[in-house]
C-alpha cells in the first residue's frame, strides 16, 4: 500500500489474457500495478503447447517439414530453410547454387511478408488501421508470388533436402522483379504514413528501453537486438547458403527520435530491415543461375549418426536446430531455439515500471509468435 498526497493506494493484479488482442497470439502476462503503473510483469504460456519436438522423434526426416511451416507461420519459407539446411549439413547434402538461390528469394520474400504484418499491427496497436490494410496490400503480392512457386499462400512445404520441391514457374523471375520495383516506394509511403507521425513517435519512443547488456543477458536476438545498437546478424556475421555474395547493410537503432534500444528503434530497424531483403531480393534475380533445383537424395533417407546444430537469422531472430541421428529414419532428438522465446522473456524488465498503454506498445515491438514459444 501506498501514500500519495494523503491517498492511499493498493497494489492489483490484472491478467492480460490469454485471450486479448495486444498480446499476438495465446499468452498471459500476470500483471502486477499500482494504478496505471507496472511494477511486476510474469509471462505465463503453454497455452498452445503441441509438442513439435517429440513429434519429430516420430517422423521420418522428411515428414517433419510441414510441421515447420507451424514453427512460426508468418515466416513458413525461413523455418523450412533451416530445418532443410540443418539436415543437410548432418546428412552432408551438397545442394546445388541454383536451389540456394531459390531458397535465398524465398526467405527474404516471407522477411518482409513478416516485417509487413508487424508494420500493420504496430499501427493498429496506437489506433491507427489504415497501416494494417496498407501491409496486407503489399503482403497479399508477395503471397501470390508463393502461390505461383508451391501452390499454397500461408504454410508452404516447399523446401526439400537438398534444394526445393519444384523450379520457379514461368514468368516468376519478371513478376518478381515487378513487385520489387512496385514495393520500393512503399517504404517512403510507411515513413510518411506512420514511422514518423507525431501521435505514434509519442506512443514508441522512450519506452521499453533494451540496452546491449540486458539483450544479451537474456538471449535476446534479431531486430529487438540490433535495435539496441548491436550489429549483429547471422547472414552477415556467420553466413550460410549464399548470403556472402550479396551485398546489404545490417540496420541499427540510433535513437533517432527517442533513446537507442526504445520501442520505436525496434519498429523503424524492421522498416529498414525491409528495404535490405529487398536489396537481396533483386541481386538474386539478376545473379540466379541455371541448373537443377534439387539434389539427388534418397528415398530411404538415413543420416549417418550424430549430431550438428545450426542457426539462422529469422526475421524474429536466431533460429536454431540441434538435430541427433542415430542412424535410422526417424531423429533420435530434435531441440528448436526458437528466438520469440527468449524475447517474450525480458519483457519482465522492460514492462517494469510503465504505464500499461505502454505495455501494449512494448510487447508489440518484440513481434513474438506464441506457436514459436510453445512448440
Amino acid at each position: 500500500m501506498n501514500e500519495m498526497r494523503g491517498i492511499e493506494t493498493e497494489e492489483m493484479i490484472i491478467n492480460m489474457g490469454p485471450q486479448h488482442p495486444s498480446t499476438h497470439g495465446v499468452l498471459k502476462l500476470v500483471i502486477k500495478t499500482d494504478g496505471e503503473v507496472v511494477s511486476e510483469i510474469t509471462p505465463v504460456i503453454g497455452f498452445l503447447h503441441r509438442g513439435l519436438e517429440k513429434i519429430a522423434e516420430r517422423l521420418k526426416y522428411q515428414q517433419f517439414m510441414p510441421y515447420t511451416d507451424r514453427l512460426d507461420y508468418l515466416a513458413s519459407m525461413n523455418c523450412n530453410f533451416a530445418y532443410a539446411a540443418t539436415v543437410e549439413k548432418l546428412a552432408g547434402i551438397q545442394v546445388p547454387e541454383r536451389a540456394e538461390y531459390i531458397r535465398v528469394i524465398m526467405a527474404e520474400l516471407n522477411r518482409i511478408a513478416s516485417h509487413l504484418v508487424f508494420l500493420g499491427t504496430s499501427g493498429l496497436e496506437a489506433g491507427a488501421w489504415t497501416p494494417l490494410l496498407y501491409g496486407f496490400r503489399e503482403r497479399e503480392k508477395i503471397l501470390d508470388l508463393f502461390e505461383m512457386t508451391c501452390g499454397q499462400r500461408l504454410t508452404y512445404n516447399y523446401y526439400r533436402f537438398g534444394g526445393v520441391a519444384q523450379d520457379l514457374p514461368a514468368g516468376f523471375i519478371e513478376k518478381a522483379k515487378e513487385f520489387c520495383d512496385y514495393f520500393e516506394p512503399k517504404l517512403k509511403e510507411y515513413n510518411d504514413l506512420l514511422s514518423y507521425n507525431r501521435i505514434f513517435i509519442n506512443r514508441m519512443a522512450h519506452i521499453g528501453v533494451l540496452t546491449p547488456e540486458t539483450a544479451i543477458a537474456y538471449g535476446v536476438t534479431g531486430p529487438n537486438l540490433r535495435a539496441g545498437g548491436v550489429k549483429w546478424d547471422i547472414r552477415k556475421n556467420e553466413p550460410y547458403s549464399v548470403y556472402q555474395k550479396f551485398d546489404f547493410d545490417i540496420p541499427v537503432g540510433r535513437g533517432e527520435v527517442g533513446e537507442t534500444g526504445d520501442a520505436w528503434d525496434r519498429y523503424m530497424v524492421r522498416i529498414r530491415e525491409m528495404g535490405q531483403s529487398l536489396k537481396i531480393v533483386r541481386q538474386a534475380l539478376e545473379m540466379i543461375p541455371a541448373g537443377e533445383y534439387c539434389a539427388k537424395v534418397p528415398r530411404m533417407f538415413k543420416p549417418p549418426a550424430g549430431e550438428v546444430y545450426c542457426r539462422f537469422e529469422n526475421p524474429r531472430g536466431d533460429l536454431g536446430f540441434y538435430l541427433v541421428s542415430d542412424g535410422s529414419q526417424n531423429p533420435y532428438r530434435l531441440k528448436i531455439r526458437a528466438p520469440s522465446f527468449s524475447n517474450l522473456s525480458v519483457i519482465s524488465v522492460l514492462g517494469a515500471g510503465t504505464m500499461i498503454s505502454d505495455l501494449i506498445m512494448i510487447v508489440g515491438s518484440l513481434d513474438i509468435i506464441l506457436p514459436e514459444i510453445d512448440r
